[in-house]
């Protein structure tokens, strides 16, 4: 009786222990999983997917993800070149491209890349101006991702892209910027009034060159200008004269003032008296 008693309690003592050995030597790993297998302490091998057996007591393995992982870069305080305070969050994309050095370069390789992607973005946006800023935003992503690439290559990690999400300014920054968008436009709208009346000029020395080179074209313009005069029903009428009608019977007027009077004078003028010498 007390043989059959102990070997039931035997039994699932037996299977605990065959569990636990089971549990540390089989290993499932999925597709996107890698396993670094350490032999008391020292690297041995990066394994998987699959089926993986270990072991027990000897080795030991770490599961690293191979999928690409997304991190908020939490909001900065950025001073830009030119002395304005913003605050600035991000998106940030990498995956473990190398799981032996991800596992043995650094100690945890997760808050390490956030912490260097915020110094870096600090870094970089601090060396350029609001405008550019504002304006080259897919630029200024890419430098970030450019450094932090090249400073996470020795982690076998690999960063695939920075999005810079918002820039947040002070309410006096907007008020300024609105302010400045509102005078560049009316700059431009200005220079294009100028443009507009500069090349109506020029047009219309052009026009006047022509008219001035063709009698007959300064005639025709004469009779179309009369024509749309009638055409309105107005009170008053002014005719315009062209000086080329005009001017013969000015000739006219300027010869018969210049005609010898009856005395032998010639109108208009005085004799003056000569003194005689004896």
């Amino acid at each position: 009786m007390s043989y059959f008693l102990s070997i039931y309690t035997i039994i699932p003592f037996i299977v605990v222990v065959a569990f636990i050995l089971v549990s540390a030597t089989v290993k499932i790993l999925r597709e996107y999983e890698r396993a670094v297998v350490f032999t008391l302490g020292r690297f041995q091998k990066v394994k998987g997917p699959g089926l993986v057996l270990l072991v027990p007591f000897i080795q030991e393995m770490v599961r690293v993800d191979l999928r690409i992982q997304v991190i908020e870069i939490p909001t900065q305080d950025v001073i830009s070149h030119d002395n304005v305070s913003m605050k600035v969050d991000a998106v940030l994309y990498f995956n473990v491209v190398n799981p032996e050095r991800a596992i043995i370069q650094v100690q945890n390789f997760l808050p390490a890349t956030n912490m260097l992607a915020q110094t870096t973005l600090r870094a970089v946006l601090g060396q350029h101006e609001l405008d550019e800023m504002l304006s080259e935003r897919k630029k200024l992503s890419a430098d970030v991702q450019s450094i932090l690439d090249s400073q996470t290559e020795l982690w076998g990690i690999k960063v695939s892209n920075v999005e810079i999400r918002t820039v947040e300014l002070t309410d006096n920054m907007v008020k300024a910027i609105a302010k400045q968008a509102e005078a560049e436009r009316d700059r431009r709208a200005k220079i294009i009034h100028a443009e507009a009346e500069f090349q109506a000029s020029q047009t219309l020395v052009d026009a006047a060159k022509i008219l001035s080179s063709i009698p007959a074209a300064m005639q025709l313009r004469y009779l179309q200008t009369l024509t749309e005069i009638g055409a309105e029903q107005n009170s008053t009428i002014i005719f315009p004269m062209p000086i080329d009608i005009i001017k013969p019977f000015l000739d006219l007027l300027e010869g018969a003032d210049k005609v010898p009077a009856a005395n032998g004078l010639i109108h208009g003028s005085t004799m003056k008296q000569v003194p005689l010498r004896a």
